[in-house]
């Protein structure tokens, strides 16, 4: 099976706990049933979430992704096949947005859509390295760290 990876970011519209919540939830579900692995960056201005998987469930699940109304501006940075998998063990992983990553201003000034393949990439190696194994959350769902939902990552 060819393995394949699309890398988006988006804004998200009404961004609480509940509705991050309802998106993990969601994606967890779908992803497991469709055979795809990921990670969601995640804060108060920013989604960049990595998919990969079969290539025409990657797209099945950006065409959901691009028709929620709690996503805005949602544009493909990255996508193509890809040797293995980033995230094998993880149907979701959800992790708030570094001091590593881009500011606030420099996501509104156009950082995402000036960086290279490569580095939107790097972001999720780092992100990927620096997990061991899944972990359970409190509702006993897998996940990393709770996004945060005050903008403070």
């Amino acid at each position: 099976m060819t393995l394949y990876r699309t890398i988006y970011a988006s804004r998200p519209f009404g961004f609480d706990s509940a509705m991050l919540g309802g998106i993990l939830v969601g994606a967890r579900r779908n992803n497991q049933r469709d055979g795809l692995t990921g990670a969601l960056i995640c804060r108060a201005d920013l989604y960049l979430q990595l998919l990969e998987g079969p290539e025409p469930a990657v797209e099945a699940a950006f065409a959901r992704i691009e028709r929620d109304d709690r996503h805005v501006d949602v544009e493909r940075l990255v996508a193509g096949t890809i040797p293995a998998r980033l995230f094998p063990a993880w149907d979701m992983l959800d992790d708030p947005a570094r001091s590593w990553l881009w500011s606030a201003d420099e996501v509104a000034n156009g950082a995402l859509a000036a960086a290279s393949p490569a580095a939107l990439t790097h972001v999720f190696e780092r992100l990927a390295a620096e997990q061991k194994a899944p972990r359970v959350n409190a509702n006993g769902l897998f996940g990393g760290p709770a996004c945060p939902v005050d903008g403070n990552a």
